[in-house]
């Protein structure tokens, strides 16, 4: 049996835009039956935080688009950032990494991540893992 394709996607970024691309990239993959390895840093790591992904909203170049992008997202019915990943990780092809030396930067612990954290690490785990993905991306 052939192994499976291996994703390696780096999210540095917590505004709305950059969570639904690699959320969209992410939940693709997984239903392509691709493992997946998605690693939070930086300001993308604080969107781990419980609630924080419902806070999610554009950078301030495009802040002035971000009513229009709400509503046209509930009018799409498509799915908040955090029912994304809920249901990445409900498929059992997604691994969600909350990066340690950004939570010692931040002052973030374990118990104000979401339940969906599977494992915290650092870069040098995490790039163990992305050096045999097929694809590696950052967003």
């Amino acid at each position: 049996m052939p192994e499976k394709k291996k994703l390696a996607l780096v999210v540095h970024s917590g505004t709305i835009d950059k969570l639904l691309c690699a959320f969209t990239l992410g939940s693709t993959a997984a239903a392509m039956d691709m493992e997946t390895h998605i690693y939070f840093t930086f300001w993308g790591l604080n969107m781990l935080k419980k609630g924080a992904m419902d806070q999610a909203g554009l950078p301030a170049t495009y802040k002035q688009y971000e009513p229009m992008l709400k509503a046209k997202l509930k009018e799409m019915n498509y799915p908040t950032p955090y029912d994304m990943l809920k249901r990445m990780v409900a498929s059992g092809n997604v691994k969600i990494y909350a990066c340690s030396p950004t939570m010692e930067m931040f002052g973030i612990k374990k118990e104000d991540l979401i339940p969906e954290v599977t494992q915290i690490a650092g870069a040098a785990a995490f790039l163990d893992i992305a050096a045999d993905a097929d694809i590696q991306l950052l967003v």
